[in-house]
């Protein structure tokens, strides 16, 4: 009962925090998720280090990726910062670069393989969040900021997790067809099956309510991008973990894991969800 009011507590807090944020202003969506980004580029920089022997910079990874998030915030809204963000940017790659060589890193190879890859895994998804909320105002003529779609996108995962789990959990009995029994045992296709039609009814639900937005079948569509690619997330940190050995990526969010645990599926969902309002 304990660790279950604990799990809830966190889980509340997190839940307000990202919504909060995110509804508020730009500004608090920017900090919130640059500091998230910081945060999960250390915790897996903690993990390479202890588990696999690499010797990650991560102090310098992990403000390189807040930076990285500073300057597309900046260019989404066409600040004349951002070109020195850019640069700065730049700056930290060259010294992750360039400090293997006074930290007598054994295998450089493996170590900036990893802060690239963490760039690209980590960094970027939040990075390009603005894409999906700071849009050009034809009207007006100006840069405006539509909080609906990046929630939209955590409700649309939350749904798809809570009902997949439940789903599952109470129908797994019937259908134990396995979704990927390699890298994750528990989940089954009835689960995932589950989800995937809640996550769709919640995008229903969220045309209903912000009709104005875009039509019915975009909503679906992005729904359905959530879905594929929020399982998909998953499966890759449950790889990562399987990989390490270990249950957890951290404890920084007691009842839930680590930052990781708490934004896997997004990492992949995010990209995803802007190459489809791009193309669409």
């Amino acid at each position: 009962m304990k660790n279950l009011i604990i799990r809830a507590l966190t889980g509340a807090v997190y839940v307000l925090l990202l919504v909060g944020c995110t509804v508020y202003s730009p500004v608090s969506a920017f900090f919130f998720f640059a500091i998230v980004a910081a945060a999960t580029l250390w915790e897996f920089g903690t993990l390479m280090n202890t588990y696999i022997g690499a010797k990650m910079p991560r102090p310098i990874n992990a403000m390189a990726g807040l930076v990285l998030v500073a300057a597309v915030w900046l260019s989404a809204i066409a600040s004349p910062q951002t070109a020195q963000m850019f640069a700065l940017y730049g700056l930290l790659n060259l010294y992750i670069i360039i400090s293997a060589l006074y930290r007598c890193s054994q295998k450089p190879l493996k170590d900036w393989a990893l802060c690239l890859a963490s760039q690209l895994y980590i960094a970027l998804p939040f990075a390009l969040l603005p894409l999906l909320s700071i849009v050009y105002d034809a009207g007006t003529g100006t840069l405006a900021y539509n909080w609906i779609y990046p929630l939209a996108l955590f409700i649309f995962l939350w749904v798809n997790d809570t009902f997949a789990y439940l789903c599952g959990c109470s129908l797994q009995k019937y259908i134990p067809a396995k979704l990927f029994p390699r890298i994750s045992p528990k989940k089954s296709w009835i689960g995932s099956i589950g989800g995937g039609l809640f996550t769709l009814l919640a995008s229903v639900i969220i045309w209903w309510w912000q009709p104005e937005t875009m039509p019915l079948e975009r909503w679906l569509g992005f729904a359905l991008v959530v879905i594929l690619f929020g399982t998909w997330g998953d499966l890759v940190e449950s790889l990562i973990k399987r990989q390490l050995g270990i249950k957890d990526s951290g404890n920084v969010l007691p009842g839930h894991g680590g930052m990781l645990d708490r934004f896997d599926s997004a990492l992949l969902v995010i990209p995803a969800s802007v190459i489809y309002f791009i193309l669409t």
